[in-house]
């Protein structure tokens, strides 16, 4: 592709053009049907960039970029894909073709770690929309223009924002709310704005959350959570309203505040094209930090060489390592789980080939409802073969830090498939609890 300066040439792909585009590959008629009725499912949307830039179309199907991206037939039950493609087959009325993928989306978690329950603010008794209280000093917001993606990833947790179902979006244009609610809550020192991608929205729709937090004492940190630098770099290089972007970011560092971008990145090619050198020096000039994160997933990432690849590229760059995080247990999650054993094996054999400025980066974690649970490893105590974890971040400050054990199981993917060791429960879960779920 040709990046001009000042026009931003962002052409996006959706739903209507994955036939042409999955031609593109040479799969069969049968395999571009298939791929249809998972995309009934789950949401499709990638762009030119992607498609011209980081794909490698003589490699499809096994392409990376290509599996982090377009549907695969094997992602969802093999009855529930035969069913809605026998209904694409036949021609079936629209209603009929997205009752049936309701009906899969449902057994799906949409929102795992009760996204839209679990700490959720209030003002009085009045649930704040779009905003989550998540740790005592930090709250999430999803701005309602920004619950789209320049791509949408296959493994996206948050896959639910964006399938056009009102009662399971989650997002909010009331920045007044945001900033009173923030009043009330002086132990609140960092907001995180996320989605979707903020970075898809303009500059001046991105300042109108951005700048009332600048007059915030309080406010010590503003993070963006981000996978622009990887999906559409041009943002920060060739839009016409990169520069103003920019001057933006300028503004919130001036006043005082660390503005974190935590960039996504999940493979090491979505670092080799020169205009993402460009775009992340330029958002390190403005005095931003990049902090950079992913989830570790099977048949794309799950490959020790992969992050270690990935962490020294960053490193160079100027950005930071920060997250390795285990596969959300919503979605195709079977489809691209790797077993927590060999997460941590992956995560051991890449930081051992890493000098220690890429060692800042933690994991394999998984953010479930209780916080961030970390796996340090794998030992044995007691005569027991045990995981040893313990909380980055925790809904509870006190358990922060605290070692804690669970029985080894190599079959396990997350934090409900394992139970505890030398305990009758683990040190988040309340004995009342534990003795309900007994009797």
């Amino acid at each position: 592709m040709i990046f001009a300066e000042g026009t931003r040439g962002f052409r996006a792909y959706t739903g209507k053009h994955l036939d042409d585009l999955l031609s593109r590959a040479g799969l069969t008629e049968e395999a571009r049907l298939r791929a249809a009725a998972v995309a009934t499912v789950l949401p499709f949307r990638t762009n030119a960039y992607v498609v011209e830039e980081l794909i490698d179309w003589s490699a499809v199907p096994d392409d990376p970029i290509y599996r982090l991206v377009f549907p695969q037939d094997d992602m969802l039950p093999e009855p529930d894909v035969a069913r809605l493609a026998a209904l694409l087959r036949d021609g079936a009325p629209a209603g009929a073709v997205q009752a049936a993928a309701a009906e899969v989306r449902r057994s799906l978690n949409p929102h795992p770690a009760g996204q839209t329950t679990l700490n959720v603010p209030k003002v009085g008794a009045e649930p704040v929309p779009g905003m989550q209280h998540k740790y005592p000093e930090t709250v999430l917001f999803f701005p309602k223009q920004g619950q789209t993606c320049h791509a949408y990833c296959t493994y996206c947790f948050r896959w639910a924002q964006f399938i056009g179902e009102p009662e399971l979006k989650f997002a909010s244009g009331d920045v007044s709310g945001l900033v009173g609610y923030l009043q009330a809550h002086p132990e609140v020192t960092s907001v995180l704005f996320t989605g979707g991608d903020p970075m898809i929205m303009g500059e001046a729709v991105l300042r109108r959350y951005v700048e009332p937090l600048l007059k915030m004492e309080q406010i010590e940190s503003i993070r963006i959570g981000t996978k622009s630098l990887a999906y559409w770099p041009g943002r920060f290089v060739t839009d016409p309203d990169a520069a103003a972007t920019l001057r933006l970011f300028e503004e919130v560092v001036a006043a005082g505040k660390n503005l974190a971008f935590m960039a996504h990145f999940s493979h090491p090619r979505e670092l080799e094209p020169a205009i993402v050198a460009a775009a992340v020096r330029r958002v390190l000039d403005t005095g931003a930090v990049i902090r950079t994160q992913a989830p570790l997933i099977r048949s794309i990432n799950d490959e020790a060489a992969a992050w270690a690849g990935m962490w020294r590229r960053q490193n160079a760059l100027g950005m930071v390592p920060y997250y390795m995080f285990v596969e959300r247990d919503t979605g195709p999650r079977d489809y691209f789980a790797v077993p927590l054993a060999r997460a941590y094996e992956i995560f051991r054999d890449a930081y051992a080939q890493v000098s220690g400025l890429c060692r800042t980066v933690r994991g394999p974690s998984m953010s479930a409802t209780p916080g961030k649970v970390c796996v340090d490893g794998v030992a044995e105590v007691a005569g027991e073969r045990v995981f040893v974890l313990h909380l980055i971040q925790a809904r509870d400050p006190e358990l922060v830090g605290r070692p804690f054990f669970a029985r080894y199981d190599p079959s396990a993917v997350w934090l409900s498939d394992l139970r505890p060791a030398f305990d009758d429960r683990f040190p988040f879960e309340p004995a009342a609890e534990m003795a309900r779920l007994s009797a």
